[in-house]
């Protein structure tokens, strides 16, 4: 995963210290009400699509540039689907980050399926009950993303 130059330019001040960022994640479904999933290189995990915006990118837009820079595929988001501060994560080079995450639901218009750079081995559209295995973050906003209800995310509440 190539590391934006911005952050780079904060890392020379911050040392490996937590840096709190922006992200995004973008469910992208096409007209057949399939997901589309990356498996990623650095975890060789299936994941939901997702980024850290640039200096000043509005996030839906970032949403966008991601799914088409990672997969091909071109999309529009639709709606936000959940805003949630995500837990500290520490790199294998030490740096610790934070993400206030953006989920959006994105619509397919336009492009083929595949793997578009470095950061997956493999992409692919699922069936959303034939999905492989998600981490429960994935599992949770994939439902969001098909439900119209609003939803209140609490980290402390059980089951």
């Amino acid at each position: 995963m190539a590391t934006p130059d911005f952050i780079s330019t904060l890392r020379n001040s911050a040392g490996h210290q937590l840096l709190w960022l922006p992200g995004v994640t973008a469910l992208v479904f096409d007209d057949e009400g399939r997901v589309l999933l990356n498996r990623r290189a650095d975890t060789r995990r299936w994941s939901v699509l997702g980024g850290i915006p640039d200096p000043g990118e509005q996030p839906a837009a970032c949403a966008v540039r991601e799914v088409h820079e990672e997969t091909g595929v071109r999309c529009v988001a639709e709606r936000v689907v959940l805003v949630q501060a995500l837990e500290p994560v520490t790199y294998e080079n030490g740096d610790t980050c934070q993400y206030m995450d953006i989920t959006f639901r994105c619509r397919a218009v336009g492009g083929e399926a595949r793997v578009n750079d470095d950061e997956s081995l493999d992409v692919a559209w699922f069936d959303v009950d034939a999905l492989p295995e998600l981490n429960e973050l994935g599992l949770l906003r994939i439902k969001q993303a098909l439900s119209d209800a609003p939803t209140w995310f609490d980290p402390t509440a059980s089951g």
